[in-house]
């Protein structure tokens, strides 16, 4: 450790420590670790102590590992490759490469590639298009059948699982799968032989094959034979508790069965699918090692990368992780049963589309398929609706516009900044003033800086990109700028019918109504609760006070989650309520299809977000009520005044000072609450229940990054809070001088 004597100067003693820490962050590390290949992945438990194992025995030079979240690789990825940082070698699943080429993160392999026949031939296709090879294959995984040997045997075909509904005990379910989610219905379109894209990347999940599959699952579902609204934890607790015959699902379940001892199963290959005459074709994502564009050109990252996909890592992670190959060199599978069925089901799986137009596939294809299930809509008839959705993001981007006008408008307001600034100086001593401040500005700089870097920087950027379109990240060729586009785009519905669902008109009255009735829960559920606490005679107020905060302390997604599952249909805590009072009252209520119908997952969202935030109200509620004079209410008392006279006429006038500014904050925070709206009916039924936030959201991440797009979205949600901020104090102070002035009246007479 660095010693400094006391009586060095403090510039000195600054400098000596700027220079120490500089050494130890960047010059030490650079001379100790000199360019390491740098690995990024998303492995954890088993899958990250192979990777561990393959590193150890690389021939190469010395590699720096980072493990980051599987959801949080790709944002990494995008803006570590902004600034020339980030990983030499990272490993991704195939389908995100139309994204990472989107945005030049990824390159091509080059001679890590050890060439076609020593892969597979779907984990060849996956990686490969017409401008060269991506990725070099690491691991298969597709879904296969999971079979309970206790409850069935090896079916004949699809439709004999589903016949074997009423004839399995009582609560059992022939078949689980996530019948509302397109990875998991894929199998079944596959077999008709569907595909989900079309040449140059047209919608191709639409007509008779696309149709007949969701009719068959239709028919599963009414029939009783699959659960209509089943997730995986849904589907993983049914099979371990033995509730569930068989079950479609890929490897990540069977490490997740690890636990079960007492649940005896094997996996098979999906079966024929009767009706079609062909087996059921799940999608197959291949785990690739890929290259970024710095590591494309280092000889010991692309080296990293052919070592990760050879034949000895290949045998290592099939020992420790019981992952399977990509390659077809390797016959490891045929001494393990669960590699081996996975081995045959990959040979039948259809790649996955790497195209970037899939990510917007998913989003309208779920909410087709949780239309046909519901019953709410025809198959035709929903998958007409989610082919156009499809169209309107792949649509092309707005024509570039001049920035010019722009400009000059800019260039206009900070001039009158600049004249209003220099008018309010010739009033004044101004160099006096400014001398006499430099002491406080030397205070305050710091902060003005960190606020300006930390929040106003990333605020103007933001509202910048919502002038324009295409790529902002990695090749910037397609960006342009639009203008007030976007803008446009969103006001006036795309051209179509201003009212229709997703409109920024239907989204926006959606918000309000959900914030109004909040916000009116909020402050009636606090507020009483409140008076309640505060009353003298009430016993153990601090216990109360305790245990009523503790939904405002938890944190709210996971308040979310909680409240989603008890909403749950089949499974949730308010059907075994119902099924309670049936039993205990000889009640018949059916159970609730929450997320069926506007009003029912309308109700769920305000539900959650209510039980979350009446504690904030209740305690300013009750820091306010110790500021209310006990004399006063006593005089009131005194006066005759009743007890509602006395809360309406001085409680409540007394402590509105304090209540308003809460209810202010709790309106902006309610008018963008996205962990509720988002994790509790994910805007279901068919985006009904979505707010102008999580449509935001909606835009940026899920239907093509439009990122501009989804940025006009959100300067519109800074302009109307701005705007509804403003105007409560212009309302206020327009009060406030019009009560001045009676008294000015009332004391001149």
């Amino acid at each position: 450790m660095l010693s400094v004597p006391r009586n060095t100067p403090f510039i000195k003693k600054v400098w000596l420590w700027a220079v120490t820490f500089f050494i130890a962050t960047f010059v030490y590390p650079t001379l100790v670790y000199a360019n390491p290949i740098r690995l990024w992945h998303a492995y954890r438990g088993d899958e990250e102590k192979a990777l561990l194992e393959i590193i150890k025995t690389f021939p190469g030079g010395k590699i720096e590992t980072l493990a980051l979240p599987a959801d949080a690789l790709d944002s990494k990825l995008a803006s570590a490759s902004l600034v020339g940082e980030g990983p030499d070698v990272f490993i991704a699943e195939h389908h995100h490469l139309g994204e990472y080429k989107a945005r030049s993160i990824v390159g091509k392999v080059g001679d890590a590639f050890e060439g076609e026949g020593a892969f597979i031939v779907p984990a060849v296709r996956a990686v490969t298009d017409g401008d060269g090879v991506w990725g070099v294959p690491l691991s298969p995984k597709c879904m296969a059948l999971f079979v309970n040997d206790d409850l069935a045997k090896t079916p004949a075909d699809f439709e004999a699982i589903g016949e074997l509904t009423g004839k399995l005990p009582q609560g059992v379910f022939p078949l689980v799968y996530e019948a509302r989610n397109l990875y998991a219905h894929a199998p079944i379109f596959g077999a008709f032989g569907g595909e989900l894209l079309g040449k140059n990347d047209q919608w191709s999940f639409i007509g008779t094959e696309a149709e007949t599959s969701l009719n068959l699952a239709r028919t599963f579902i009414a029939k009783g034979a699959v659960p209509d609204d089943a997730n995986y934890n849904i589907l993983k607790e049914l099979f371990k508790a033995g509730k569930a015959a068989f079950v479609i699902s890929g490897p990540w379940l069977a490490a997740d069965l690890s636990d079960a001892k007492d649940l005896r199963y094997h996996i098979e290959v999906l079966p024929n699918i009767r009706g079609a005459g062909q087996p059921m074709r799940p999608l197959l994502t291949v785990e690739s090692a890929m290259l970024t564009k710095q590591g494309a050109e280092k000889p010991e990252a692309r080296a990293l990368a052919k070592w990760l996909a050879s034949r000895e890592a290949a045998q290592v992670r099939a020992r420790l992780a019981k992952t399977l190959t990509a390659r077809s060199d390797v016959s490891i599978a045929d001494g393990d049963p669960m590699l081996r069925v996975f081995s045959e089901q990959a040979k039948v799986a259809i790649p996955m589309p790497a195209s970037r137009a899939m990510q917007a596939v998913w989003d309208p294809a779920n909410r087709a398929i949780s239309k046909v299930i519901r019953g709410e809509a025809p198959p035709d008839v929903a998958l007409a609706e989610a082919k156009r959705r499809y169209d309107t993001v792949r649509r092309p981007p707005p024509d570039a516009a001049s920035p010019t006008p722009f400009l000059i408008v800019i260039g206009g307001i900070l001039l009158v900044l600049v004249l209003y600034w220099v008018r309010g100086a010739k009033k004044g001593d101004f160099t006096g003033e400014v001398k006499r401040s430099l002491p406080a500005y030397a205070y305050v700089i710091h902060s003005v800086v960190a606020v300006g870097l930390l929040v106003i920087a990333p605020l103007t950027v933001g509202a910048a990109t919502a002038f324009f379109s295409g790529n902002l990240f990695g090749d910037t060729s397609s960006r342009r700028f639009v203008g007030l586009a976007n803008f446009i785009d969103i006001l006036t519905a795309q051209g179509g019918a201003l009212l229709t669902t997703g409109s920024f008109y239907v989204v926006l009255l959606v918000t309000l109504l959900w914030t109004f009735l909040n916000l009116f829960f909020h402050v009636t559920i606090g507020v009483s609760l409140a008076l309640l606490l505060s009353k003298p005679a009430l016993k153990l107020k601090a216990f109360y006070r305790v245990l009523l905060i503790v939904p405002w302390a938890v944190p709210s997604y996971i308040t979310a989650l909680v409240w989603k599952g008890m909403f749950d249909r089949q499974f949730g805590a308010v059907t075994g309520l119902i099924l309670g009072l049936n039993d205990l009252f000889g009640f018949h209520m059916e159970p609730i299809s929450w997320f069926a119908r506007f009003s029912t997952a309308f109700t769920a969202n305000v539900s959650t977000n209510v039980w979350l935030g009446f504690p904030v109200m209740m305690v300013v509620t009750l820091g306010a009520l110790t500021a209310v004079p006990q004399d006063v209410l006593e005089a009131a008392e005194v006066d005759g005044a009743t007890r509602w006279q006395r809360l309406w006429r001085v409680t409540l006038p007394m402590i509105r000072p304090t209540l308003a500014p809460s209810v202010t904050l709790g309106g902006i925070w309610t008018f963008n609450m996205f962990n509720v709206v988002f994790l509790v009916s994910g805007g279901d039924p068919d985006g009904t229940t979505d707010i102008l936030v999580s449509e935001a959201y909606r835009w940026a991440f899920t239907r093509e990054a439009k990122y501009g797009y989804a940025a006009a979205y959100s300067v519109l949600i800074f302009l109307m809070l701005f705007g509804f901020t403003r105007w409560d104090e212009w309302r206020k102070k327009r009060a406030d001088d019009r009560d001045r002035a009676v008294r000015a009246k009332e004391a001149a007479a």
